[in-house]
């Protein structure tokens, strides 16, 4: 053997000989990546910062939160759970989240026991909790309670009532973004329209905008457990109506190869535009667990009015399992 590579090989031995002691010649683990469906029910998603938050139906004993920067792939961060039932009012069914970032603070309207709530954070991440742990409306069933702020910042609650159905409701807010103003409630909508007939016979999930100077309010109708579940949407000159229902209704129902479509929410993406996020079925035979999904949301001018338009080609956001 020439000398050269004696030499060298003495220097292979040596450097394998290190790495022996430091533990470095164990096979490293490599671990895959796993995507999954989102199963998220009643979906919202914030912009906050330059990141996506999004909350939904899914966890028996709180709200979870996952976080994305490109609304496509989802990641769960350390505090799996946004909000736990051990730091508000109530034990199960924490439903229909929707988190909102007002006055240096984050806002989350729920629904637990099938009760309206507001809880309170520092971070969109968390720990959401209630300095007085009791429901908005204490009396009285309501769920998908939603918050809207006019141009002129004055605040309103959505939120639908189980009298004579499951009707939409809209009542002003107190400064505090936590406490009705009594005397301000007023209805918005109930079942009126043709394809809102399948039992239990419901219009639920209200989210509204404005654009120029008409309000917006989707909705959504049927069961939730029903195929025919779908989106549709209402449009009055103020934030308590009166409310007048599209004839064109419903707007997103049955859509592609997805059934059970609805409860959606409205946000903007980073470069302004109108997203939609809402839940499907999780397949033509089985509801549970419910699948969220995003589109676009457009305003297209026919006659003197503006007709809200929802986007047939949706994305299936992923979460990441490392």
């Amino acid at each position: 053997m020439k000398l050269h590579s004696m030499v060298y090989l003495i220097f292979i031995l040596l450097l394998s000989n290190c790495g022996s002691e430091a533990g470095t010649d164990q096979p490293i683990e490599v671990k895959d990546t796993i995507k999954t469906d989102v199963f998220f029910g009643d979906p919202f998603i914030l912009l906050h910062e330059n990141t996506y938050y999004a909350y939904g139906t899914a966890a028996e004993d709180g709200i979870e939160v996952l976080t994305s920067t490109d609304l496509i792939n989802w990641e769960r961060p350390n505090t799996k759970l946004a909000l736990s039932k051990n730091d508000v009012w109530g034990d199960k069914w924490f439903w229909a989240p929707e988190v909102y970032f007002q006055k240096g603070k984050f806002y989350m309207y729920y629904t637990a026991e099938e009760r309206i709530c507001v809880a309170t954070s520092d971070s969109p991440l968390g720990p959401f909790k209630q300095e007085v742990k009791e429901p908005m409306i204490a009396n009285e069933q309501c769920i998908d309670n939603s918050l809207f702020i006019d141009s002129d910042g004055k605040p309103y609650l959505y939120y639908d009532r189980f009298n004579d159905g499951l009707n939409i409701w809209v009542a002003e807010l107190e400064e505090d973004l936590v406490t009705i103003k009594k005397g301000t409630e007023k209805k918005c909508i109930h079942v009126s329209q043709p394809w809102e007939e399948v039992w239990p016979r419901v219009n639920e999930g209200s989210f509204v905008i404005k654009q120029g100077n008409t309000y917006y309010m989707t909705y959504s109708a049927n069961s939730y457990e029903s195929q025919s579940y779908g989106i549709g949407f209402a449009t009055a000159d103020h934030p308590t109506g009166p409310w007048t229902k599209f004839e064109g209704n419903p707007i997103y129902q049955n859509v592609k190869n997805l059934v059970g479509v609805g409860h959606s929410a409205i946000f903007k993406d980073k470069a302004g535009n109108l997203k939609k996020v809402f839940h499907a079925h999780n397949s033509s035979t089985n509801i549970h667990p419910r699948k969220m999904y995003i589109t676009s949301v457009s305003f297209v001018k026919e006659g003197e009015k503006e007709i809200m338009k929802i986007d047939e080609n949706f994305i299936s956001p992923k979460l990441l399992i490392y």
